[in-house]
């Protein structure tokens, strides 16, 4: 009775309760509780029936591993959603451009669908397999309110990442087409080999762009200095499969039947590459912010917190 009158109180006081137990008396708590924990070796059966996580060790220090295994995937699912929602927009915006602006279109659907199907899939299961970072256990708990696909996560990935993407790849579509003396209101033929070559300089730009970001979305506030550049093998594979079926596509016969694409003179990369720089730098610098406004925060409610 005792206990549950601590479980209810608690969560009256809107806390997330967890109670551990091993015996029938505590079934009743471990129900009432938001997660019940019973010990799997001392642990009657009543109380591993009632508990909704079993500790089959017994060990309380499983505990809190279990707690760092539950906010890494949590963290490792927004990044991969972050990462993957990002390159909707370059690839949206061609589109927007060419309905409601009338510029020529810098991006076939079969291209489209080498971003969302091939070039962008092993990078973001790289994101879902990141290791917990050094910090995760000294964040305080999320608010039981926030949702999975919050609206800071679709700012960031839309509004940030997915326009500085967009600027790259459009960037590089009319750099190239400038340089090779088209000129805005010339018409320009889809079959021409100048069109097939823009857009595979929008298709180089989105994936040297993605490159960018999957660095940038290892994290929403730490640097990805302070990360490692090397501390997770699968996306540096990733990365390096993502470039192969570019060059597969831009420069095979068979890729540029497929895809409607052409091969590329190397100078286009210098550009497309340093945009990709600048959008990683921009993230930097967009985290330093956040975290100097995070800790001016903090110290705020400490200082409230004393004179209280």
């Amino acid at each position: 009775r005792h206990k549950m009158r601590v479980v209810s109180t608690l969560k009256e006081m809107g806390e997330v309760v967890a109670v551990t137990g091993d015996g029938v008396n505590d079934a009743p708590a471990l129900k009432k509780a938001d997660i019940g924990v019973a010990m799997g070796i001392a642990g009657t059966d009543v109380a591993k029936e009632t508990a909704d996580m079993i500790l089959l060790d017994d060990n309380f220090a499983t505990i809190v591993n279990a707690i760092e295994e539950g906010r890494t995937v949590y963290d490792n699912i927004r990044k991969f959603s972050t990462y993957i929602l990002a390159s909707n927009v370059p690839e949206i915006v061609p589109f927007l451009g060419y309905g409601f602006v009338g510029m020529p279109l810098a991006l076939t659907i079969p291209q489209v669908l080498a971003v969302d199907l091939g070039t962008d899939m092993i990078p973001a299961l790289g994101l879902g397999a990141d290791r917990p970072h050094a910090d995760v256990m000294d964040l305080p708990p999320r608010p039981r309110s926030e949702r999975l696909l919050s609206f800071p996560l679709l700012l960031r990935s839309y509004l940030f990442l997915g326009i500085a993407e967009a600027a790259v790849a459009m960037g590089g579509f009319f750099l190239y087409l400038y340089s090779q003396g088209w000129a805005w209101g010339t018409p320009l033929d889809w079959s021409s080999p100048l069109y097939k070559e823009a857009t595979t300089v929008t298709l180089a730009g989105i994936v040297l762009a993605q490159v960018a970001n999957v660095f940038a979305c290892r994290s929403d506030r730490l640097s990805v200095t302070k990360l490692g550049w090397f501390t997770n093998p699968l996306i540096l594979w990733g990365i390096a499969i993502e470039l192969t079926i570019l060059i597969v596509i831009a420069y095979t016969p068979s890729g540029n039947s497929v895809f409607g694409t052409s091969p590329l003179p190397l100078w286009i990369f210098g550009p497309l590459a340093l945009g990709a720089l600048v959008l990683l730098v921009a993230e930097e610098g967009r985290k330093g912010i956040a975290n100097w406004f995070g800790h001016r925060r903090l110290w705020e409610r400490l200082r409230e917190a004393r004179r209280t």
